[in-house]
Parts: C-alpha cells; sequence; structure tokens
C-alpha cells in the first residue's frame, strides 16, 4: 500500500485518488486542467506579459507583500512556480482562443447572426380564442392601445410591462415566435397564433442587428473554446470507461 497523503487518521492510497476525485464530482475538473496543459503547452508569453498577469492575480487575491504571498503559499500547499503558473494560465487560454478560433470568428458570426440578432416586441397571450381575436380586432382599428390591452388581458408576466418584452437575442423566444419576429417589419402586428397552450399577438417594435464588435467577438472566442474543451472531456471520460472496462475483462 502506497500511502500518497494522509487525513486525519484515514492513509489515502495512489489507487485511492480516482475513486475519491469521480466520487467527489473533481475528476472532471481535473481532467479539464489536464487537456488545457496539453492544448497549452506550445504558447509563451513576454516579461511584461507574465509581470502583468502575476499582479493581477495578486491584486484579486489581496496579496500585498511578500509576507502575505508567503503565507497564501503555504495555505495552498504550492510554490513560487505553482503560482506563477496559475496566475499566467488565463494569459495563455486567451492565446490560445485566438490562435485556434481567432481567424474563423467572421464565419462563426455569420452562421450565428440569426441567433445572436435582437428584438423588442409586444405580446398578449391568453387561452381563450374569442378574447384574443377581440383584441386582435381592438389593435388593428386602433380603438385601444396595445399597451392597455395587453396591462388588462395578457396573463403573462408580460402584463406588467404593458406587454412590452426585451431586448432579446431571437434564440430566446419560442422558435416558432422568433420566426415571426424575423420577417416581421417594425410596427407590423401579427395576427393571433397558436403557440403551445397559448394564443398570442405578436408585434415588433425594433429589430437591433448583432454586430461583430469586441464585446461579440470575446463571447464568440468563449462559445468556440467551451465547445472544443466539453468535446475534449467527453472523450476523455468515455476512453476512461473503456479503459477501465478493459481492465476489469482482463
Amino acid at each position: 500500500m502506497n500511502a500518497v497523503l494522509k487525513v486525519g487518521d484515514r492513509i489515502i492510497t495512489a489507487e485511492d485518488i480516482i475513486p475519491l476525485l469521480a466520487g467527489y464530482q473533481l475528476l472532471t475538473p481535473l481532467l479539464r486542467e489536464l487537456i488545457l496543459d496539453q492544448a497549452l503547452n506550445s504558447f509563451s508569453c513576454t516579461p511584461e506579459e507574465k509581470a502583468a498577469a502575476i499582479q493581477q492575480f495578486l491584486e484579486h487575491h489581496q496579496i500585498a507583500d511578500e509576507a502575505a504571498k508567503h503565507t497564501w503559499l503555504k495555505q495552498q500547499g504550492m510554490t513560487p512556480a505553482q503560482l506563477e503558473a496559475l496566475a499566467t494560465r488565463g494569459l495563455f487560454i486567451e492565446k490560445f482562443k485566438q490562435a485556434t478560433w481567432g481567424h474563423k470568428l467572421e464565419s462563426y458570426f455569420l452562421g450565428r447572426k440569426s441567433q445572436l440578432d435582437r428584438v423588442i416586441y409586444s405580446l398578449i397571450r391568453s387561452q381563450d380564442p374569442g378574447i384574443v381575436q377581440e383584441l386582435y380586432f381592438r389593435i388593428q382599428e386602433g380603438e385601444q392601445s396595445f399597451t392597455d390591452l395587453a396591462r388588462e388581458y395578457s396573463q403573462g408576466p408580460e402584463a406588467q410591462t404593458g406587454g412590452l418584452i426585451g431586448p432579446v437575442e431571437l434564440s430566446t423566444p419560442h422558435p416558432v415566435l422568433a420566426q415571426m419576429l424575423r420577417t416581421s417589419q417594425p410596427g407590423q402586428l401579427c395576427p393571433p397564433t397558436r403557440l403551445g397552450e397559448w394564443l398570442v399577438i405578436v408585434r415588433l417594435e425594433k429589430f437591433i442587428p448583432a454586430q461583430l464588435d469586441a464585446a461579440m467577438r470575446q463571447r464568440l472566442l468563449n462559445e468556440c473554446f467551451n465547445t472544443w474543451l466539453s468535446e475534449q472531456l467527453n472523450q476523455q471520460l468515455a476512453q476512461s470507461q473503456l479503459d477501465a472496462i478493459s481492465d476489469g475483462a482482463g
């Protein structure tokens, strides 16, 4: 029995580590970091970038001087080299994202744009077909405002805002509703439409096209990275299960 850790009276052996990590839901985070280690090992940074990353890390953890740094390292069971690696990890991850997906963002954005566009719209919902039809005609004829009728008759939380919803991305509403909004013009009133248990009246108020600005580029980089990392984790976990089955059969 090879002891690698002692906690109180309990001896933790090498054979115990993997079951313990899995039992405490720590195996996936460990695999994530190991996968990242392999992806990041070809990247480097300038001394200035390293110094800035370490300083930011120390400030974030309120480590003000060498004594506080020594205390923190002792509490974490880490060496100065491990602290440096941890502090610069985020920097390397961003370099990896840029190198891997930065040149693909324009095409990725165009593929996602129809979901990223935002809308502001007005909605009335009810389960009563007669009421919905009557409200539609009142709005269409200008007898009463959409806002007043939504406050009085709509049966969802939008009643509190006079039916007004948004801005929201077009990936948020029901797919049928999203398609109605995508093909409408601002101010256009859509006739009553059934969405599940509800009948709805919808009017597009404003269409806000998505733009590939700095914030959107970072968001899409993060999406690509997280999708890749999830796929890598799933492959690794599946392989680990196969290896365990093979070992058991052997």
